[in-house]
């Protein structure tokens, strides 16, 4: 009787061994960080998890748990400096591959177009760069496949990952196949990624049909308890008329996501809600704040948890189950690289990036084909190639997929600046992509303004061989009038000249390892400068006419991994150049010139420059410094103000190229500045504050006649600084800046603008 007794309490107990519990843990961008605070509050306190269900953001960390990563490990992971570059689209530290950069242009907006055979363009609307996210979440979960055999129901935790296909508008719940897959599916926030296909389907965001799958996992898991963290502000039954002004900026996120519904937790379960309302989707540099406010809710109801999950699991017993489980899993060595929707001489491409030559075929470790991927991507014609790395069971080892999305061969760039000066101008840029045995891109750009005008049209053709190389024939035609250029805020003088800038050039580059790039370059040029050698130039006067053609030659190694490309905080950037010059002056006096016979000669003369540009990481302030280096034997032409334009000069500001700063030029000189940043706001804001110094080994002064002389007075030495604010927006920096020279003419300014304030370099500046 007794014994009758005992297994009727075990049965009627509430503290039944077969209580199931499940987490279900929503979508909502960056703020579905917290939910890593609700794991480690969860397990701390020995709550057990039988299952997870998550979306979007949700289903990465839940899926990371599912694969058997502690939340010590993904907290670990979401506060590294790698999680950031995944979700922004920059490349992991050290594999940067410089091989494939180019000049920086003043664009803030690409527009990817697709244009078939047929000449019809398709307009591609992501916005962001998901190729280092992809790469992550393959290398991540990759080798978790060989334990699951790609069943979500044998992965450590049971799994559940809703996506969602927005042609037939239903949610799609995905519970097998390939995990990496299935979770980039699921974080494709429409018009921000691009979508890629799981079972033959294109798949969204799953946050679109389900932010909250509590439904979800009553279906598939049928659990006693079910645990709910919600991280989406969408909790609006009715119109928020009090708060509408500041929620209208995310309009489209809350247009995009389904609604999280508290009520459809039910009585036995628990629902959670963390306190996220200082953050948005996009606050990944908070990303401890957010963990943190997960953690200290789950503690606030920890009471009402244990009362309704009587079942214990000790941490030291998950840890045990996760060793085992990991232990079970195959490393990652990838027997093979196999294409999807590429034609056989686009694939013999690809394989010479990974090092494979013809039909050869040798295992491929984690560390090659992260390298080899890396390398392919660096090029942006490849983001749209996603990678999966992919478990074979019967062979028990790994083959590399690499898939080829909807192409973006033609892209239009917009871009330009506008500024308290008169040197605002417009951009537009057109590149034509063709692959086949070779990567051929065409390339043609316009900038027009008051102060600058140029065009610039190359082809850039890549070749796989020889370890990689390039050919790039190249026109570019610009123009200065600094005339144009005044200070629309304050009375100066203006200098009077024009410059034309004309060459015709042939480049040849290849890699140096990861980072370093080399290049040759030999071309023609013909240039005309227009300059009035006095201040006082009046209608009836006219210029100056000095006319430089010939030919240069040499070569560039370039190194370069900084976060902007303009107003950097963070990173690399060094250049050691070498070229000749072979020119003949044909100069032509003007009515300012004292001397007014025409002249004509020929002049040859090397050139050696070195630029470093360093930041240092240190928290809010990022010190730095900006180092400029020229010797040369650069010859002196007719008078001294056509000597001066065409002199190496030092640009250490902004503006400084939009200026001839007398004092800055010389042919020989040691620059040397400290740029000091303190950042406001993660990626948003900044103070500046640099200062540096010129020293010319020669000074260059002009004579009574006119004629450039020299002074090799060694305390000769001249002074620049700037202080401001930059604003880091969606159409470039926004910058307001104090700046002072030590020039007779250009001594104060202070100069706002909007955009990128770039310009493409004066043929002899290199």
């Amino acid at each position: 009787m007794r014994s009758v007794a005992l297994i009727f309490f075990l049965l009627s107990s509430p503290i039944l061994f077969a209580q199931k519990v499940a987490l279900v843990l929503s979508g909502g961008g960056a703020k579905g960080i917290a939910h890593v605070g609700v794991l480690k509050a969860l397990e701390e306190n020995e709550i057990p998890i039988d299952f997870v269900v998550g979306t979007s953001m949700g289903g990465i960390v839940g899926a990371a748990y599912a694969a058997g990563f502690s939340p010590q490990q993904i907290e670990a992971m979401v506060l590294s400096e790698e999680f950031l570059r995944w979700v922004t689209g920059q490349p992991e530290k050290g594999y940067n591959f410089h091989y494939y950069s180019h000049e920086p242009s003043p664009d803030f907006l690409r527009l990817n177009l697709s244009l078939d055979s047929a000449g019809v363009f398709q307009f591609n609307p992501s916005i962001a760069n998901d190729a280092s996210l992809n790469y992550a979440l393959t290398e991540i979960f990759g080798r978790v496949s060989s334990v699951s055999k790609n069943n979500f129901d044998s992965l450590f935790v049971p799994l559940r990952v809703v996506a969602a296909d927005v042609f037939s508008q239903n949610q799609v719940i995905l519970s097998s196949g390939t995990l990496s897959e299935a979770l980039r599916a699921t974080q494709t926030v429409p018009f921000f990624y691009t979508p890629i296909r799981v079972d033959g389907k294109y798949l969204f965001d799953g946050g679109v049909y389900n932010n909250f799958p509590v439904d979800v996992a009553q279906r598939e898991f049928e659990p006693d308890v079910i645990i709910g963290s919600n991280v989406s502000s969408k909790v609006y039954s009715e119109y928020p008329y009090n708060e509408d002004e500041k929620l209208i900026s995310r309009s489209l996120l809350y247009m995009l996501l389904d609604k999280s519904d508290p009520s459809s937790i039910p009585e036995s379960g628990v629902y959670i809600q963390s306190n996220l309302e200082p953050y948005t989707s996009f606050d990944f540099a908070y990303a401890k704040a957010m963990i943190d406010s997960g953690y200290v809710q789950t503690l606030r109801q920890i009471n009402e948890i244990n009362q309704k999950i009587e079942k214990r699991q000790p941490e030291e017993q998950v840890q045990k189950l996760r060793k085992t489980f990991h232990a079970r899993s195959v490393p990652v060595q990838a027997a093979s690289i196999t294409f999807k929707n590429f034609n056989a001489q686009q694939r013999k491409y690809i394989r010479r990036i990974f090092n494979l030559h013809g039909d050869q075929a040798r295992p491929l470790g984690m560390p090659e084909l992260k390298e080899g991927y890396f390398k392919l991507i660096a090029e942006p014609y490849f983001s749209n190639v996603f990678p999966t790395i992919q478990f074979n069971p019967e062979q028990n080892d790994y083959t590399l997929l690499l898939t080829r999305r909807p192409q973006k061969n033609f892209q239009v760039d917009f871009g330009g600046v506008m500024a308290s000066r008169n040197i605002s101008n417009m951009y537009l840029g057109l590149n034509y992509y063709y692959f086949k045995s070779t990567l051929t891109h065409v390339y043609l750009g316009f900038q027009t303004g008051s102060f600058y005008k140029s065009l610039v049209a190359n082809t850039r053709i890549d070749l796989p061989y020889l370890g990689r190389f390039y050919l790039q024939p190249e026109a570019v035609f610009n123009e200065w009038d600094y005339v144009e250029g005044t200070d629309l805020l304050q009375k100066t003088t203006p200098t009077v000249a024009r410059r034309f800038d004309r060459r015709l050039m042939m480049q040849a580059g290849w890699p140096l390892g990861k980072s370093i790039k080399a290049t040759v370059v030999f071309g023609g040029f013909t240039n005309k400068d227009q300059y009035s050698n006095t201040k006082l130039f009046n209608s009836l006067d006219t210029l100056d006419v000095l006319n430089l053609s010939g030919y240069k030659t040499g070569f560039k190694l370039t190194v370069n991994d900084l976060n902007r490309k303009q107003y950097a905080s963070l990173g690399k950037a060094y250049t050691l150049s070498a070229y000749y010059f072979h020119v003949h002056e044909k100069y032509t006096p003007g009515t300012t010139s004292l001397n007014q016979l025409a002249s004509s000669k020929d002049h040859q003369w090397f050139r050696v420059r070195a630029t470093a540009e360093h930041y240092f990481s240190r928290g809010s302030f990022r010190p730095g410094y900006y180092a400029d280096v020229v010797f040369s034997n650069q010859p002196f032409f007719q008078n001294y103000f056509g000597t001066i334009m065409n002199t190496p000069a030092f640009f250490p500001i902004q503006d400084s190229r939009t200026l001839i700063l007398e004092n800055f030029r010389s042919t020989n000189y040691l620059a040397l500045g400290a740029r000091n940043i303190i950042v406001i706001h993660p990626r948003t804001l900044d103070i500046r504050v640099e200062g540096y110094l010129f020293k010319p080994l020669e000074y260059i002064l002009q004579g009574q006649n006119q004629e450039a002389y020299t002074n090799t007075t060694l305390t000769t030495l001249f002074f620049a600084g700037s202080a401001g604010v930059v604003y880091h927006s969606p159409i470039g920096p926004i910058s307001l800046s104090a700046n002072y020279y030590d020039d007779a003419e250009t001594r104060f300014g202070v100069l706002f603008h909007v955009g990128f304030l770039l310009f493409n370099r004066h043929t002899l500046e290199d």
